[in-house]
């Protein structure tokens, strides 16, 4: 089993930068990707970036891209979302997951079935 605990979150206003962190513990060598997950009050889970644990391959939702990025740190086995020039509309609970199936590409990564394990979530909120 593997649990996953996010960090970082918090209020900026726009154009700011925030850092989340996920580490992960438990069964941490069944992980094969990562991904950053959020929702908006009201909206459903959009997916916003994964990496790919072993390559290191990336990918990026088209809302997030070039302002995100995903980085892992296998060491301490933890994840990172470094957010700049951040939108009110990237106001958000964001959730950290952990896929054990072997997958790659964008196509699968951001899909939410793709995930066997989830975080508890760290809120995002951006003013304008």
């Amino acid at each position: 089993q593997v649990q996953l605990v996010e960090s970082g979150g918090g209020s900026v206003t726009a154009g700011g930068s925030l850092r989340l962190s996920c580490a992960a513990s438990g069964y941490t060598y069944r992980i094969r990707y990562m991904g950053w997950f959020r929702q908006a009050p009201g909206k459903g889970l959009e997916w916003v970036s994964s990496i790919n644990r072993d390559s290191g391959s990336t990918y990026y939702g088209d809302s997030v891209k070039g302002r995100f990025t995903i980085s892992q740190e296998h060491a301490k086995n933890t994840v990172y979302l470094q957010m700049n020039s951040l939108k009110p509309e990237d106001t958000a609970n964001y959730y950290c997951a952990a896929g054990e199936t072997a997958s790659d590409g964008s196509w699968l990564l951001s899909r939410i079935d793709r995930y066997n394990s989830w975080g508890q979530g760290t809120q995002v909120t951006v003013s304008s």
